[in-house]
């Protein structure tokens, strides 16, 4: 399982002109499953999501994490996050996880976090969405379960 952590001011999604989910201070994550992908993973992302020290306090830029300032998290399912572009220029989808894995584990994803006391947005699984963001830093964190990187 891979995610995409970016620190954001806000962000939104939009699906057919309507806002699905909208998050204030804190992250959007771009969660991607992988073939072969468990609850495990959704577990370590989770984890190490809830725990991410890249908000600001007076002694550090990044010493804080999303609970210390009260943040807020939108989740949006993005299956290219999976994606393989080291060969050619076509990116390969292969070891994507299908949709009746990856949903599961989206949702299972979410709840962990939203368990863990934090509040949750999210975009809308399987379907076009306009993420609109305004992104703090920018700060990106690219993660995965695998520890791939």
């Amino acid at each position: 399982m891979r995610a995409v952590v970016q620190r954001i001011h806000d962000a939104s999604v939009v699906v057919e002109g309507e806002v699905v989910g909208s998050s204030g201070r804190g992250f959007l994550v771009y969660l991607g499953v992988q073939v072969g992908d468990t609850s495990d993973d959704a577990r370590f992302l989770s984890e190490k999501i809830k725990f991410l020290r890249v908000f600001p306090d007076d002694a550090k830029p990044m010493n804080r994490d999303i609970t210390d300032v009260g943040g807020s998290l939108l989740v949006v399912s993005a299956f290219t996050v999976a994606g393989d572009a080291r060969r050619g220029r076509r990116p390969s989808f292969d070891k994507t996880a299908s949709p009746t894995v990856a949903e599961p584990l989206y949702e299972e994803f979410c709840t962990m976090l939203t368990d863990a006391g934090l509040t949750v947005a999210r975009g809308r699984f399987g379907e076009m969405m306009e993420v609109h963001s305004n992104n703090d830093g920018p700060i990106c964190i690219l993660l995965d379960s695998k520890k791939a990187f």
